[in-house]
């Protein structure tokens, strides 16, 4: 089944063998979409990939995520979500005594954390973990979180395409935060383009080849001169 640009109530595929996943039902052999988004089908397992609405925090999602406010036993965490996170100090990567916390992390800093749980109280965080913690240089973009599977495509496709591109490191936050990493800041500014290339042709099939056709397009040292002046140095032989 190619992927495609479906509506809630619209059905997706007909037959006894296709399994309903995320964003769609089963109604009798029918799949039926039950949000507005792109349906893709794997292995026999329907789902459809929302691209619109606010980001539902989950279990396990990296999220990028700014201090709120620096309590005696944590961090309250801005995630861009409905509900309110929460950083113990005890999910700290090393010891972190009560009058050094903002040592760690302080008001209005970045960072990079892991979903340990979402409950009735909110959400709890851990930056215990490898590749996790504070943003000290680079760029964040930020985009819908919905459109957060289109950059890092299928197995990791996209988000691999992207850093062989531009050699740099990129953090991709299931609540639609990109962390983006370079030697040179116009690494950065390349990459964030790209993502905006792709956010925006989100509904395009076979984006990952439009997504090389830009990159070759847009290569450092590969861009046509203007036509007046290419002209102008003809002009001067």
């Amino acid at each position: 089944m190619e992927r495609k640009i479906v509506i809630p109530g619209e059905v997706i595929i007909s037959g006894e063998e296709y399994l309903p996943g995320e964003g769609v039902e089963k109604k009798g052999n029918d799949i039926v979409a039950i949000k507005y988004g792109l349906a893709e089908e794997s292995a026999r397992l329907v789902k459809v990939i929302a691209l619109s609405g606010v980001y539902q925090p989950r279990r396990g999602n990296v999220v990028i995520g700014k201090v709120e406010n620096v309590t005696f036993n944590g961090w309250m965490v801005d995630i861009d979500c409905p509900v309110g996170a929460f950083l113990p100090v005890s999910e700290t990567p090393r010891y972190v005594s009560k009058d050094r916390m903002t040592e760690v992390l302080d008001i209005n800093d970045m960072f990079v954390s892991k979903i340990l749980g979402v409950n009735g109280r909110g959400i709890d965080l851990t930056i215990n973990m490898r590749g996790l913690g504070k943003i000290e240089e680079g760029i964040i973009v930020k985009i819908n979180s919905n459109k957060v599977p289109r950059v890092i495509g299928k197995e990791g496709s996209m988000i691999n395409l992207i850093k062989k591109e531009t050699g740099c490191n990129v953090t991709v936050g299931q609540n639609g935060l990109i962390w983006i990493k370079g030697d040179k800041i116009e690494d950065e500014l390349h990459v964030r383009d790209a993502i905006t290339f792709i956010t925006e042709k989100s509904f395009t099939h076979g984006l990952t080849e439009e997504v090389e056709k830009w990159f070759e397009k847009n290569r450092k040292g590969e861009k046509k001169k203007p036509e007046k002046e290419e002209k102008e140095g003809e002009d001067k032989k």
